[in-house]
């Protein structure tokens, strides 16, 4: 099999499918800390902008059991190491793992998110809005695509 150095997790849902949000926040750990590709991105698509929104991961917990159940196939995570919801989680993929966390600036107007692709005013401080070329470099450029 190829060597995957850029791996792009594309969501293209809302809260109306929150095991989509989880997976996308699993796989990219997971290709980060386990398969250590160089470049993971989670690009949120035009469906997926809502949970850009100030405060949508957050209500996205994870419970204890689920914690321990994760915890519990990945050797050496405890599952206390866990954060309590998907921001917290997207946080420290962002800052400690260096995952970038995307979104399609165009939808961000579109759907009332955004004055202008660069306003950022109601989305995650961690989510960078993007351009459509950017977008399309982000698409094309990837060695393999998951799509949720």
């Amino acid at each position: 099999m190829a060597q995957v150095k850029n791996f792009l997790i594309i969501v293209n849902s809302g809260a109306d499918k929150p095991y989509d949000q989880y997976a996308a926040y699993v796989v990219a750990f997971m290709a980060k800390q386990i398969a250590r590709i160089e470049n993971v991105t989670i690009y949120y698509g035009p469906y997926g902008i809502g949970m850009t929104r100030k405060g949508e991961l957050a209500k996205l917990t994870i419970q204890s059991s689920v914690k321990e159940l994760i915890a519990g196939q990945i050797e050496g995570l405890s599952s206390s190491a866990l954060p309590d919801n998907l921001e917290q989680l997207a946080r420290f993929e962002k800052d400690k793992l260096g995952v970038n966390i995307v979104s399609c600036g165009t939808f961000h107007v579109i759907d009332g998110a955004g004055k202008t692709i660069d306003d950022t005013s109601n989305i995650e401080e961690f989510v960078t809005p993007i351009k459509l070329p950017q977008a399309a470099e982000a698409i094309l450029g990837a060695d393999k695509i998951h799509y949720l």
